[in-house]
C-alpha cells in the first residue's frame, strides 16, 4: 500500500487502479456497470453518511475516470453528490454588530437578504447570494467570511456557489490548474482521466508493430515516487508497454534556447515579455488580460517541444505526457498544437496504472533517464525557467540586460501582469507559474507536503550535460518548428 496524503487521494487512486485493470482484462464494459460495489463493498460506508450515498459518489468517480462528460470541455468538474458537506452560509454577522444607526450592509444588499431586529442585523441565509457587499461596507468588520476551501483555493474567480449550495464551475474562466481538484476537502472537485484510452492503446501496441508508444516525463518527476529511484521509475513505465521514456527536461531546453533568441529578438521592441510554458498561466492571461497577449512568448511548451521532436525521429510515435499538471490535459487540446501530444495523464494516474499492471517499482532494475542538461531539470520548479534563460542570455555576451520577475502561483502572477498593463513593471520578463512552488507544487502530484526545491537542483546535478547547449548539440533545432500559431493568444 502506498502512503497517500489523504483519504480522498487514496479513494482516487483506487478508483482509477480498478478501472485500469478491467481495461486491461478487456471486462470494462461488462463488469465496470457494478465496480462501485467491488470499491464500496460494504455493508458500512467509508467515508459518507451511508453505503448509497457513498457507492452513487464512486459511480460518478468512476465515471470522470472513463473520460467524463463529453459536451463539457472543461478537465475540471463538479462531483454534485459529493458536493454537500461545507458550511452553507458564508457570512455571518458576529457580536461584534454594534447595531449603527446607518445600517450600512441593510442598505447596501441587493437582494434585501439583512435585516435589523432590536438595532443587530441578521442576515437570511436564504436569500444571500453571498456577494460580499455587506462585509465590505460594515464600519466594525462584524460580518465574518467564511469562503468554501475551493473558493479561497481558486485565485482565477471561476468558482461560485449556486442556489442549491453547489460548487459551480465557470468555464469561461476556469484555467485548469486543479487548485480545487487537490484543496476541496470532500472530494467533490475532480479532473477527468484519460487512462483507459492509454490502457486500450498500450494493450493495442504489443500486437501491432506499427504503433510505437512513447512516455514524456515533466522534470517534476525528481519531487515524485520518493519510494523508490527514477531509474526504477522509468524501468516500471517501459514494462507497462511504452516504447521508450524521455524527459521533457530536454524539450525544456530546447524551449529555454529559443525563448532566448525569441527575448534578443524583440525585447527592445515590445520593451517586456512573459514565458509560455505554464499553460494555466497562458490561459489566465488570454481569459484576463488579452490585451498583453502580445507580450506572452510564441515557444511552445516543454511538452510540446519535446513531442515535435520524437514525431520528427518517428512518425509512427504516440505519445503520452506523464507530469503534476491537470492544465495540460487542457493543452493538448489546443486548436494550433492538437495532436502533437496525444495524451496527458497525472503522477496520481501513472501510480494506479503500474500497480494495476502489477509493476512493482522497488523490484525493477534502474534504466537511465539522461536525457537533458541541469538547467532543462530545473525549470520544475519557480524561477528555473528563468534561470535558463539568464544563462543563455550571457553566454550571448549581449548589452541587452535581463531583468527578470519570477512569479510564484498565480496571486504573484496577476501581480506582475496588472503592472505589465499599466507599463509599471520593474523588469522585462516575467516568468508565470500557476502553482505554488512551480511545477512540484502541481495538484495532481503524489504528495503535497512541503517541496524542498533544493532536491530539484541534486537531480539537475545530475546530469550529464549542465550546459543547454551541450544538451541539444545532436539536436538540429532549425528543423523543428518551436513557434506556436499566429492566434494562439486568441480565445
Amino acid at each position: 500500500m502506498k502512503t497517500f496524503d489523504n483519504d480522498i487521494q487514496l479513494i482516487k487512486y483506487e478508483v482509477i487502479r480498478e478501472v485500469v485493470k478491467l481495461s486491461i482484462k478487456g471486462t470494462l464494459k461488462k463488469e465496470g456497470k457494478n465496480l462501485f460495489k467491488v470499491l464500496v463493498p460494504g455493508p458500512k460506508a467509508r467515508t459518507r453518511c451511508c453505503i448509497h450515498k457513498e457507492r452513487a459518489i464512486i459511480g460518478e468517480r468512476i465515471k470522470l475516470v472513463m473520460g467524463g462528460d463529453k459536451k463539457n470541455k472543461n478537465v475540471v468538474e463538479v462531483i454534485n453528490i459529493a458536493c454537500d458537506e461545507c458550511p452553507i452560509q458564508r457570512f455571518t454577522v458576529t457580536e461584534a454588530c454594534r447595531g449603527c444607526l446607518t445600517h450600512k450592509c441593510v442598505q447596501v444588499c441587493p437582494v434585501g437578504a439583512i435585516h435589523s431586529i432590536n438595532r443587530r442585523s441578521y442576515i437570511d441565509t436564504n436569500k444571500c447570494i453571498e456577494c460580499g457587499k455587506c462585509r465590505d461596507v460594515c464600519p466594525y468588520n462584524a460580518i465574518s467570511d467564511v469562503k468554501r476551501p475551493c473558493i479561497r483555493a481558486c485565485n482565477a474567480g471561476a468558482l461560485s456557489i449556486d442556489e442549491d449550495k453547489k460548487a459551480v464551475i465557470n468555464n469561461e474562466k476556469c484555467i485548469q490548474c486543479g487548485a480545487c481538484v487537490y484543496q476541496c476537502p470532500f472530494g467533490a472537485i475532480m479532473d477527468k482521466s484519460s487512462v483507459v484510452e492509454i490502457t486500450n492503446l498500450l494493450l493495442a501496441a504489443k500486437e501491432d508493430k506499427n504503433k510505437h508508444v512513447y512516455a514524456i516525463v515533466a522534470p517534476a518527476i525528481s519531487s515524485q515516487f520518493t519510494y523508490a529511484k527514477i531509474g526504477q521509475v522509468v524501468s516500471g513505465i517501459k514494462k507497462m508497454g511504452f516504447q521508450d521514456v524521455i524527459e521533457v527536461a530536454l524539450g525544456a531546453d530546447m524551449v529555454a534556447q529559443n525563448e532566448t533568441s525569441e527575448f534578443l529578438e524583440n525585447i527592445e521592441q515590445l520593451k517586456a515579455m512573459t514565458s509560455s510554458c505554464c499553460p494555466a498561466f497562458v490561459s489566465y492571461i488570454k481569459k484576463n488580460y488579452p490585451e498583453l497577449g502580445k507580450y506572452v512568448s510564441n515557444t511552445v511548451s516543454p511538452m510540446i517541444a519535446i513531442s515535435k521532436l520524437i514525431r520528427n525521429t518517428d512518425p509512427l510515435a504516440k505519445i503520452v505526457f506523464m507530469g503534476p499538471c491537470t492544465a495540460k490535459k487542457m493543452e493538448i487540446n489546443e486548436a494550433d498544437i492538437k495532436g502533437i501530444t496525444d495524451y496527458a495523464m497525472t503522477f496520481e494516474e501513472l501510480q494506479a496504472m503500474l500497480d494495476a499492471f502489477d509493476i512493482d517499482l522497488l523490484e525493477c532494475e534502474e534504466l537511465p533517464l539522461n536525457n537533458a542538461s541541469f538547467y532543462g531539470r530545473i525549470f520544475a520548479k519557480s524561477g528555473g525557467l528563468t534561470e535558463a534563460v539568464k544563462h543563455l542570455v550571457e553566454a550571448e555576451n549581449t548589452s541587452l540586460e535581463f531583468t527578470p520577475i519570477s512569479c510564484d502561483g498565480l496571486i504573484e502572477c496577476d501581480k506582475a501582469l496588472k503592472l505589465l498593463k499599466f507599463n509599471r513593471l520593474n523588469g522585462n520578463f516575467i516568468e508565470g507559474m500557476a502553482c505554488s512552488g512551480g511545477c512540484i507544487g502541481g495538484p495532481a502530484s503524489l504528495n503535497h507536503g512541503p517541496k524542498d526545491k533544493k532536491e530539484v537542483d541534486k537531480y539537475g546535478q545530475l546530469a550529464l550535460e549542465k550546459d543547454v547547449s551541450d544538451s541539444l548539440r545532436v539536436i538540429k533545432l532549425d528543423e523543428i518548428d518551436l513557434h506556436r500559431g499566429k492566434d494562439f493568444m486568441s480565445k
